[in-house]
């Protein structure tokens, strides 16, 4: 039932507000306040509403946030007290779709074991020694983010396992009333929080506001201060940067870069659940209105938003697509250098060895660049859930994903789409230009290529598809699919944790190359998928 970002599908079919209020009695079974917020789709309100009756009917208090980015609300968990923070989204998937996922106080999404025990919840209505089951409370090693756990709002205190089952499978097996709903008169409350995107917005502005500003380029004399009249310089006084929203819930991105100097021009800047202007996930594909907007208005470059903001991914200049690996490789650059100890150095803040959470998808390219910068990379199975928990290790300054999720553990557990956005533009401003940044990157020598297929059950068709390549390679990585080295590339399928389809990735040096390995374990899967 959960994939590898939560629960995902369309609406009255895979998700419906049965599901959202049988997963709130589950959460409700051992938490005392649970925070609720939702993506911009029309569903969102039902299924908000289902999943906090079903919390407080197990004695929860709710705090409802609205319409909020997953991000927003990843944090808010912390700030406001919580135990837990319930999202109703679906992030990139189509409009029709809609979605559950869960977030600890840390900012990190629930672990599998976490869901694991919502999901036993759910089908058997067991309840074992909850409290140790799905408790995450924050540790000494977990970001501090800015917070204290009170709920104020004031500017003083700013804090895959495959499985093809559907949610049908549990019908009839709700947590009964005998192992944890409230009496009557111990119904949970509830109350609504508008304040969470400000005090976001605040922490980012917050956080950016130290980064050096560029030299001004009208002064005309040697004074130090500003002129009468004159502003304070920014950090993104010479920015120009067109942001897509998408229709979805990243107004926190545009008002962070605008509060620091940035010129901003926005596209499908308001929310609308139906996605009308571009799909939700932001690709190449989907993105050519962004393309073509950079350049025309002469901005430095451009980021996009999915649905609910956790990802962040990048136009340039020049109008073209950066690449997910090479905006990986820039931001793990950044950290470990950041991070990494001088030679001869030594700070508390920093690591000797600082190291990289990438899932085993990810291009060549990462672990050299990372490499030449003195760090490491570390495999973890896709997902952003399964970076979060390798990130969360010590010695980790960084955490992402090809697709457009970044983590910085020391911020947050959280992929947070408006914090990579202040990254990125925190890095052009330093550089000069996205252009300079990505040429210092050896992309050239990296072929890519990757693609899908539809199937109607992953469970058969990765068996089927296992049985076959064992045949005929001898070494096989099964930490999250079926990976093959070939010693001059590499491939890669796995099933997706949140669509019905089987993920294809090749890599090589040398382009015909990398076409063939893919053709060869595209060869396999559609020999097995479509006999």
């Amino acid at each position: 039932m959960f994939g590898t970002s939560g629960i995902r599908g369309p609406v009255g079919d895979v998700v419906t507000a049965r599901l959202t209020l049988d997963v709130g009695q589950a959460v409700g079974v051992d938490t005392d306040t649970v925070v609720v917020g939702r993506d911009a789709r029309n569903t969102g309100d039902v299924l908000a509403d289902a999943v906090s009756v079903g919390l407080r009917e197990f004695g929860t208090d709710v705090i409802r946030l609205g319409v909020v980015s997953t991000p927003t609300l990843a944090r808010s968990v912390r700030w406001l007290g919580a135990d837990a923070g319930i999202g109703i989204t679906a992030s990139h998937n189509p409009a029709p779709d809609n979605g559950i996922k869960l977030w600890n106080p840390s900012g990190q999404a629930f672990t599998p074991a976490q869901t694991d025990t919502i999901e036993r919840r759910l089908s058997t209505g067991e309840v074992d020694d909850p409290s140790s089951d799905i408790d995450d409370s924050p540790t000494d090693d977990s970001p501090t983010d800015d917070s204290p756990t009170d709920d104020s709002l004031t500017d003083d205190s700013l804090t895959d396992d495959i499985d093809d089952s559907t949610p049908d499978d549990t019908s009839g097996a709700v947590l009964s009333e005998d192992v944890g709903a409230a009496s009557w008169d111990a119904f949970g409350t509830e109350r609504i929080e508008e304040g969470v995107s400000s005090r976001h917005l605040d922490r980012l502005v917050a956080s950016f506001s130290d980064t050096e500003a560029p030299s001004p380029t009208n002064r005309t004399d040697d004074s130090s201060g500003e002129a009468e009249g004159e502003s304070a310089p920014k950090p993104f006084d010479d920015l120009s940067i067109v942001v897509d929203l998408g229709n979805g819930t990243g107004r926190v991105t545009v008002d962070a870069l605008y509060e620091l100097g940035a010129t901003v021009h926005t596209l499908d800047a308001q929310c609308d659940g139906r996605f009308p202007a571009r799909k939700s996930e932001p690709n190449a594909e989907t993105l050519t209105a962004l393309q073509a907007a950079v350049p025309a208005l002469d901005a430095d470059f451009g980021i996009a938003h999915d649905g609910d903001a956790d990802r962040m991914v990048a136009v340039s200049g020049g109008g073209e697509y950066v690449p997910g690996d090479l905006l990986l490789a820039l931001f793990a650059r950044d950290a470990v250098e950041t991070n990494g100890l001088d030679d001869g150095g030594d700070s508390d803040s920093r690591t000797s060895s600082p190291r990289v959470a990438v899932p085993v998808d990810t291009s060549l390219v990462v672990a050299d660049t990372v490499s030449e910068a003195g760090g490491s990379v570390e495999y973890t199975p896709v997902g952003d859930v399964h970076v979060a928990d390798a990130a969360s290790q010590e010695g980790f300054v960084f955490g992402g994903e090809p697709s457009g999720a970044w983590i910085w553990p020391a911020e947050t557990l959280a992929p947070d789409g408006h914090y990579a956005a202040l990254q990125l533009a925190t890095l052009v401003a330093q550089n000069g230009s996205l252009g300079t940044l990505l040429d210092s990157i050896p992309a050239e020598e990296y072929v890519t290529r990757r693609a899908n297929v539809a199937v109607e059950n992953k469970s058969e068709a990765m068996a089927a598809i296992q049985r076959v390549l064992r045949e005929r390679y001898d070494d096989i990585d099964t930490i999250d699919g079926l990976r093959v080295d070939t010693g001059d590339g590499w491939f890669l399928v796995r099933p997706s944790g949140t669509e019905p389809l089987v993920r294809v990735t090749a890599e090589a040096r040398d382009e015909s190359l990398t076409d063939d390995l893919l053709d060869s374990a595209l060869d396999v899967v559609d020999a097995e998928v479509h006999p």
